[in-house]
């Protein structure tokens, strides 16, 4: 397991011990930490069952998730990277084991994450293409019903097993072959649609994302991008472009890019002004009961 942590003690503090009861002996901790100050660092070296990685410098999520990949036993087939705001749920682990017992063409599984009060989050969505990803970023903050972030959320579809174009980078179980095949996450993407971008490529190299709700999380959500909301709408709309810009690569969409340029950077600074444009579409009425 490798948790990935910035300035997350609060969450450490609370979580990781019921995290090292919850899972298997001999399972392999990693913290890999991008430069907290908040004593979290200090606080993961007092496990003796948990290996620090300090980074060295907020790298961001994919690439401390590859240095903390990198570190594990070469023997280790199965990886989950894990923000320390996700709690898995009990049997969780098992379950998503088991999905990949029965699909061994998956890369990745995700479980169903619900936030604290137990509504759905959308976290195995289909990739974005131009049509529905301009008509959720147009219109996904101030009508979130709308038919293009429907379609991209898959907001009408029944939580059952099934494959997806990407899967929620908070809570990863990899294939760890498949993931290295790949070369990990692309560390270019500092913060969001790393995961995306995972799911993109895996689904190219011939594997599968497999969302698998018979396993399920708990995301406490966003304590990164409080700290610094408009350095994380930058990054969010960077890395935007950066995915569209790499699908839509040849020399003859050079026009088409110009205008994921103009169009990003735009919904950047309005993102910067509004708190709802920041915040982007609410999530779908749906909601998990927890006895």
């Amino acid at each position: 397991m490798v948790i990935l942590n910035w300035n997350g003690k609060k969450y450490l503090e609370q979580f990781l011990p019921a995290l090292l009861l919850s899972t298997y002996p001999g399972v392999q901790f990693v913290v890999a930490d991008n430069g907290s100050t908040d004593g979290s660092v200090e606080l993961a070296a007092k496990r003796p069952s948990v290996q620090l990685l300090r980074t060295g410098s907020n790298l961001g999520y994919g690439a401390a998730a590859n240095a903390g990949v990198a570190i594990l036993d070469a023997a280790i087939d199965w990886v989950v990277v894990i923000n320390p705001d996700v709690v898995l749920a009990p049997g969780s682990l098992d379950e998503m084991l088991a999905a990949a017992g029965r699909h061994p063409d998956a890369g990745a599984i995700g479980p169903l994450i619900t936030t604290a009060d137990g509504v759905v989050y959308p976290s195995a969505r289909h990739l974005p293409s131009i049509a529905v990803g301009v008509g959720h970023a147009v219109f996904g903050w101030w009508w979130p019903k709308n038919p293009w972030t429907r379609q991209y959320r898959q907001d009408a579809a029944e939580p059952v097993e099934r494959t997806a174009g990407w899967l929620s980078g908070s809570c990863l179980l990899l294939r760890r072959r498949a993931f290295e095949e790949i070369d990990g996450f692309d560390p270019g993407y500092f913060m969001y649609f790393e995961d995306v971008d995972l799911g993109d490529r895996l689904a190219r190299a011939g594997w599968t994302n497999l969302y698998c709700p018979s396993a399920t999380a708990i995301h406490l959500g966003g304590h990164a991008t409080e700290r610094t909301p408009a350095a994380m709408a930058d990054a969010h709309h960077r890395s935007a472009y950066r995915y569209l810009s790499r699908r839509y690569s040849a020399p003859w969409q050079a026009p088409l890019r110009l205008l994921f340029r103009i169009g990003l950077s735009a919904r950047a600074q309005l993102s910067k002004r509004f708190a709802a444009v920041a915040s982007g579409a609410s999530l779908p009425n749906r909601s998990v009961h927890r006895s």
